[in-house]
């Protein structure tokens, strides 16, 4: 895989680079109870008690007093070292989200909350979003997000019928968790033009009872209609949940965003399904010096072809904002029943999910990205969409041999054993998300059968040697790297439940490197973030205890004191 190629030095974002190469800066010394490496090489350190910031990078790590000799080293004539004691702090490289929506993100922490803390039942989400509606001037939409149906009392998705108790004087919007489409008011259909002699769009779904009804309930493509005229129009290249706001709103999103994932100690994002909203946004806010973390871009399939025309040859851009590779979709997902299984399932028979591209289709666009050189991200969950995008890999490296291409699955959900075993051989890299077994794990066993007890399979990807990572896909869950890490560990769902068994846990010390080094490396950026090493990016976030030293089940629950980015503290509980 071609690594990040850096246009910028090491100027923060906002300033005049060539005035920090130039402006005398006296090192910082960094110190605290235990500094945690995550340093994979063999001459490195894996534990320190200070560290030498000089610019945005890292210059020492080790001792006390061998950090102050080095800080000495670089301290210009007449400037004074500064030291940072962090006390019985513990520091950890900053973690690495490497899927994520970052701007849907700080779009929904404006919608109404209706995920499970909130509202455990139907009339629960409908009171909150009645309540929402006395807030908002006459007219405006009320949308709300993050119910998961197998986690209501009533173990199935609202219908228009109970929206409709909301408003049916505007329109009303209900997320799914999964952010693959959810439930709309009668309004809603009506204004759109949606009505039981609707066709199914390619690449989604307007819900049907078994009278032919529609039930409000709609899923990927099908959310079209409310996206207007603005909306991105992905066909069948992904799910679209892209609603526009104004430019200002956006800015003030994705804002808001980078705030929260600072909160959980992220410094770098990969943003896994970029289109002309998020680029627009991305842009303005790195101008304005507001990128506040680093994002890594991987544009929705749907511009491929723009991609390639324009010469998108490879990653590029800078340490705050780069182009990393494109976004595809094979199948839909576990959480909102869209995944692909071809005979059913096991709740729901006459469901089968979808594919979003026949085989052949998609096997093309995965084969002229890998001969560009560029790294594709492809979401897929089933088997038989897993096995579409390994068969995809293969050929096109069969045509294209590449070395290290590091092409990612991402969920990657129930692969088979067969499956894991050609994902390691091909350097295929999983993206997996353990908050989403700790949200679903319970419901899928009824979903899709004995089958779901096996979701997230990691420590089979480990006997394997399959180098996976973590990541949020927030909004889905919010960015909380150790409740993922702590979910690796334990595999208990939110019932307390464990399934199939600890063959398919992790340790602690290799959870925590999927979400530094090893979610560095999916991004493409190892070289530099992920651990904490001379010449790395000082990417750091500090926290009360250390996840290696505490029990499982109370790694979740470890407080974040403080969060750098680039030598700059970015963040800090209570400010």
């Amino acid at each position: 895989m071609r690594k990040l190629v850096a246009f910028d030095s090491c100027g923060a974002p906002g300033r005049d680079p060539r005035a920090a190469a130039t402006a005398p800066q006296a090192p910082r010394i960094v110190t605290a109870r235990l500094i945690r490496t995550l340093a994979e090489t063999a001459e490195a350190v894996d534990t320190a008690q200070a560290m030498v910031l000089h610019h945005d990078r890292i210059a020492f790590l080790g001792t006390l007093e061998d950090a102050r000799d080095a800080g000495r080293v670089l301290t210009p004539a007449g400037v004074s070292p500064e030291t940072v004691d962090l006390g019985d702090s513990v520091v950890l490289p900053g973690f690495s989200d490497p899927h994520a929506h970052p701007l849907m993100y700080g779009q929904m922490m404006r919608w109404v909350d209706c995920s499970p803390e909130r509202a455990g039942s139907i009339p629960e989400i409908v009171a909150l979003l009645k309540a929402a509606k006395e807030t908002l001037p006459p007219g405006t939409p009320i949308r709300g997000y993050g119910y998961e149906q197998k986690n209501l009392a009533e173990r199935r998705h609202p219908r228009k019928e109970e929206l409709d108790q909301v408003a049916d004087d505007r329109q009303v919007y209900l997320m799914n968790a999964s952010g693959h489409g959810g439930v709309v008011n009668s309004y809603t259909l009506a204004v759109c033009g949606v009505d039981e002699s609707t066709p199914n769009p390619p690449g989604g779904e307007f819900f049907r009872d078994a009278e032919g009804r529609l039930t409000g309930e709609v899923s990927d493509a099908a959310c079209n209609m409310l996206t207007g005229m603005d909306g991105v129009k992905v066909g069948n290249h992904g799910p679209n949940f892209h609603l526009a706001d104004s430019p200002d709103e956006h800015l003030a999103q994705l804002a808001a965003a980078q705030e929260r994932f600072l909160a959980s100690g992220v410094t770098s994002i990969g943003d896994a399904q970029v289109s002309k909203r998020e680029l627009d946004t991305y842009l303005r806010a790195a101008e304005a010096g507001q990128l506040t973390t680093r994002i890594s871009m991987y544009l929705l399939s749907h511009l491929l072809d723009a991609a390639l025309e324009i010469g998108l040859h490879g990653a590029f851009g800078n340490s705050r904002l780069a182009y990393a590779g494109i976004k595809l979709y094979a199948d839909g997902t576990l959480g909102g029943s869209t995944a692909y299984f071809p005979h059913g399932y096991a709740d729901d028979p006459c469901r089968r999910g979808q594919l979003y591209h026949a085989p052949e289709e998609y096997a093309q666009m995965v084969r002229r990205a890998h001969a560009a050189g560029i790294q594709t991200a492809t979401h897929a969950q089933s088997p038989t969409a897993l096995g579409m995008v390994i068969d995809a890999v293969r050929a096109a490296q069969q045509d294209s041999p590449r070395e290290d291409a590091r092409h990612r699955i991402e969920h990657c959900g129930l692969p088979t054993p067969a499956q894991i075993e050609q994902i390691a051989e091909l350097g295929i890299v999983p993206v997996n998300q353990t908050q989403h077994y700790y949200n679903w794990g319970d419901g899928l066993l009824e979903t899709i059968g004995e089958e779901g007890a096996r979701f997230n399979p990691l420590g089979e990807f480990v006997r394997a040697g399959v180098p996976y990572a973590l990541s949020s896909d927030a909004p889905v869950a919010p960015p909380h790297p150790l409740a993922a890490i702590g979910t690796a560990v334990t595999r208990a769902t939110r019932s307390g439940a464990v399934h199939g068994g600890p063959d398919l846990a992790v340790s602690a010390e290799d959870a925590l490197a999927a979400h530094t080094i090893r979610a560095a490396r999916a991004l493409g950026r190892e070289d530099d973030t992920g651990s904490l090493e001379p010449g790395k990016r000082a990417d750091f976030t500090v926290l009360d205890a250390d996840p290696l030293q505490v029990a499982p089940e109370a790694i979740s629950g470890i407080g974040v004191r403080q969060t750098w980015v680039g030598g700059r503290l970015e963040w800090e509980a209570g400010t």
